[in-house]
């Protein structure tokens, strides 16, 4: 079994992260210009999660993600101009614009999909891994979720079913503290979800969801075990929304004390600390540089992709006939 990342893997879990967070920026530089078309679910300071967990998994892995999907399209391996596209409504979106930020999906690398609503993922991910089963794959499959959709129904069936026939998922967490507006310890009496794996029969793990590398090991681990044919794996990795709910939130409820100690501890920050020790702050400096350089250009060609075309059919003879 892979206990950790080898250095290179910890460089493209950086570049990665760099890059998520530039779109994150740039997407809301974009809002605020009043060039985009409805809210958008931005995720800075999650994306050690999405990324590492998605470095962790094969191209031929499942994954599916939520409406605060983009660190998880961009671990997957999905082309950031394509993603800016599809957000953008142009015709080169992996969805041919028609789908938006939250419903991407990309089958040769393995990204079934995001989804607007809550938990809905959790399923589909489990369904994925009984096909696995049956097909006698050698594929895992994964799904991302938050601590809003961990207190829907179709969660608990999903596990309960998941650990019943012992299927190949790892359920993933990601725990920002927030279902929507209010926090996670006023909708569980519990405060470490994972702890609920053990009534559906399957191991739980807690992670620091801003470490990079222990989520990668722990997805890893997790991984390993399911292609063995020991069934699946609840990980709850703790990390912290910086944005609002969306990018229509008024905000103001999470106060500056609260969000100091997690600003202090971007996951960003703690990527560059450990990978300074290990290649020198100056290829960290060329590494964010040149994914940053990777996201302007994807944004400049993507803005610049044709609309989608959509032809308008005039109505049949009979239905005309009819509606007279």
């Amino acid at each position: 079994m892979k206990n950790a990342p080898s250095i290179e893997e910890q460089k493209e879990i950086h570049y990665k992260m760099v890059l998520t967070r530039r779109l994150e920026e740039t997407l809301g530089d974009l809002v605020k210009a009043g060039k985009t078309r409805g809210p958008l679910h931005r995720c800075d300071g999650q994306e050690a999660v999405g990324v590492a967990a998605c470095a962790a998994l094969t191209i031929k892995d499942y994954a599916c993600t939520t409406h605060r999907g983009h660190h998880v399209y961009i671990g997957k391996g999905m082309d950031p101009r394509r993603i800016i596209a599809e957000i953008m409504g142009r015709e080169t979106g992996y969805c041919k614009g028609r789908g938006g930020h939250m419903l991407l999906g990309d089958v040769s690398t393995g990204m079934l999909g995001g989804n607007a609503i809550v938990g809905a993922g959790i399923p589909a991910a489990t369904g994925m891994a009984m096909s696995i089963q049956l097909l006698k794959q050698d594929r895992v499959a994964m799904a991302v979720f938050g601590d809003g959709a961990a207190q829907t129904g179709i969660c608990h069936e999903s596990m309960n079913i998941a650990g019943l026939w012992k299927l190949p998922v790892i359920f993933l967490l990601e725990n920002n503290q927030y279902g929507l507006t209010v926090r996670q310890e006023v909708q569980s009496p519990i405060p470490d979800l994972y702890t609920r794996a053990a009534g559906y029969g399957m191991p739980g793990e807690v992670v620091d969801g801003n470490d990079a590398v222990a989520v990668y090991r722990v997805v890893a681990k997790a991984a390993e075990r399911a292609r063995r044919g020991e069934g699946p794996t609840l990980i709850e990795a703790k990390t912290y929304r910086m944005a609002g709910f969306s990018t229509s939130d008024m905000g103001g409820y999470q106060t500056e004390e609260e969000m100091k100690p997690w600003l202090k501890r971007d996951p960003i920050k703690l990527s560059a600390a450990v990978l300074a020790k290990l290649i020198g702050k100056d290829e960290i400096t060329e590494i964010d540089k040149a994914a940053t350089e990777e996201m302007k250009q994807a944004f400049e060609v993507a803005l610049a992709d044709p609309l989608p075309k959509f032809e308008i059919h005039a109505p049949s003879s009979a239905y005309s006939e009819a509606t007279q």
